[in-house]
């Protein structure tokens, strides 16, 4: 889950993305604005990492609905986008349920534009926490209020996420970027394997970014891995202090500027 699903928790810095959801028939509805702050470094472009973020989260509440009072963890997640995101004005995603399974379960999200222009779609799967001491708030509500704190600066640098190097970046786990089984959110590592994409192609964006969630980022920081060729990236994530396993993987693929794309 990428936002608490406790009111009374402390503030998640995802939160601060302004992201608000409430139900849509059998579905959810989420919208927020866009502000500098999420935009791609070097780009006037919303942030393909964000979207990931904001479909864990719509699709995650509708996983807890079914799975309540357990809760869920991604297995699966992408976001395919129709054309480079916009710069600014209001992003809505409407969420629905693919499937409820006993073991697995599926959502799929459409993210489109104030006037409904299709921007991009996404999907996502989860399981039931291992762990069955793990249960949801007596509090829990799909619908999420706007917090009032707003992020203030880049997305990346509220997360403490440096590129270091070619290819790889790196993300410190942190208290208040933790989901609801207390181990790495996985919006926040779908921003590290942005960045260490976006760190082989500077002034580029991502139309696809799809993630594996392998095992839990439980002590980090996590160091994401990235080799592109023909624009086509891939991303191994690894938590560096829980003797390097691998935690996740990832493929992306970049928008083609003006500005030719070398093999990494």
């Amino acid at each position: 889950m990428t936002i608490s699903t406790d009111p009374g928790a402390p503030k998640h810095m995802l939160d601060e993305l302004g992201f608000a959801t409430t139900r849509a028939g059998e579905g959810l509805r989420g919208e927020a604005s866009i502000t500098p702050a999420m935009h791609v470094p070097g780009a006037r472009r919303l942030r393909t990492s964000i979207l990931a973020a904001w479909a864990d989260t719509l699709t995650g509440l509708l996983a807890c609905q079914v799975m309540a009072p357990r809760v869920p963890v991604t297995l699966e997640l992408d976001v395919q986008s129709y054309r480079p995101l916009p710069s600014a004005g209001p992003v809505q995603g409407h969420a629905r349920i693919v499937k409820a399974g006993h073991s697995v379960f599926v959502a799929t999200v459409e993210f489109t534009s104030a006037g409904a222009e299709p921007l991009a779609i996404a999907n996502a799967s989860f399981m039931m926490a291992p762990n069955p001491g793990l249960t949801l708030p007596p509090s829990f509500s799909v619908e999420l209020p706007v917090r009032r704190e707003r992020l203030v600066k880049p997305l990346a640098e509220r997360a403490g996420c440096e590129r270091r190097g070619s290819g790889v970046a790196v993300l410190p786990r942190s208290e208040d970027g933790l989901n609801a089984s207390g181990t790495v959110n996985g919006g926040l590592i779908a921003l590290a394997a942005e960045e260490a994409v976006l760190s082989l192609a500077p002034g580029d964006s991502l139309c696809s970014l799809g993630l594996r969630y392998l095992q839990p980022a439980r002590v980090g920081p996590v160091i994401a891995t990235a080799r592109l060729r023909n624009g086509l990236g891939q991303v191994e994530l690894r938590d560096s202090g829980n003797g390097d396993r691998l935690t996740g993987i990832a493929t992306a693929r970049i928008f083609h500027g003006t500005r030719a794309i070398r093999d990494r």
